[in-house]
């Protein structure tokens, strides 16, 4: 179902900038195995696994941080730096072994990508970039993408660690406008969580909600201009040209 709140101009769209955890892929179970792995290693206990994805989306170390204080029983701000450095630290190098245990590509994902590329590469069609703009740290999120299949669909990847500051901040966004040469009313910003609507609503740039994602579910706190139930849906609402996946 796809739920309109201000049409998008989809025949000026020159850019379209994905999230990649919760929009691109469920990347949920890894995440959690993860943060537990991590709590474990510093004496802390484990959290269920939907508690630890309602933390997903402000970046790896913020993750961190929230696991940790509920797991101590404090506040983020309460946590001690060492503690942190540590448990985040373990995060990292079991993570990086362990992001294709259980990751995947949503279901009409790979096929959307592709559509919307033959598309646009189409007479008649506009030509546009596509972009991954992530709060996960860029390395395993490149490498994710790699594994998947996607990566090749995209003009660019950049993660949490790309910038000095993260999602919702703009300069991600603004930083892939300006690589590509796209305005902010040519620009849409697609993702499962308020952090993604808020980053578009920083910028300037149009913002598509996908509520099928995993995260905190907070997708509505910050109204997105469209939203859909599945990624399927990705192409007829992105293009003035119809197509079905």
């Amino acid at each position: 179902m796809v739920r309109v709140f201000r049409p998008l101009p989809v025949e000026q769209l020159k850019l379209l900038v994905f999230d990649l955890d919760g929009t691109l892929i469920d990347s949920a179970q890894d995440l959690c195995n993860s943060v537990n792995a991590a709590l474990e290693h510093v004496g802390r206990p484990s959290l269920p696994d939907p508690v630890i994805a309602s933390f997903v989306g402000n970046g790896a170390p913020m993750l961190v941080r929230r696991s940790l204080a509920l797991a101590t029983g404090i506040t983020p701000e309460q946590v001690d730096e060492e503690l942190q450095s540590r448990a985040y630290g373990y995060f990292l190098e079991y993570y990086r072994e362990h992001k294709l245990d259980f990751t995947y590509a949503y279901e009409g994902v790979l096929e959307a990508l592709k559509a919307l590329r033959d598309l646009h590469d189409a007479p008649g069609g506009t030509p546009r970039a596509m972009a991954v703009l992530t709060n996960k740290p860029v390395r395993p999120a490149r490498r994710i993408c790699e594994a998947l299949g996607m990566a090749g669909y995209f003009a660019q990847i950049y993660g949490g660690d790309s910038f000095t500051v993260k999602k919702p901040d703009p300069l991600g966004l603004r930083t892939l406008m300006d690589e590509t040469g796209a305005r902010p009313e040519e620009t849409v910003m697609i993702g499962d969580s308020q952090v993604d609507v808020q980053t578009a609503r920083n910028a300037g740039v149009w913002s598509l909600g996908c509520d099928f994602g995993f995260g905190p579910r907070n997708l509505m706190e910050t109204l997105p201009d469209l939203v859909v139930d599945s990624a399927t849906e990705w192409p007829a609402v992105l293009s003035s040209i119809k197509a079905a996946c």
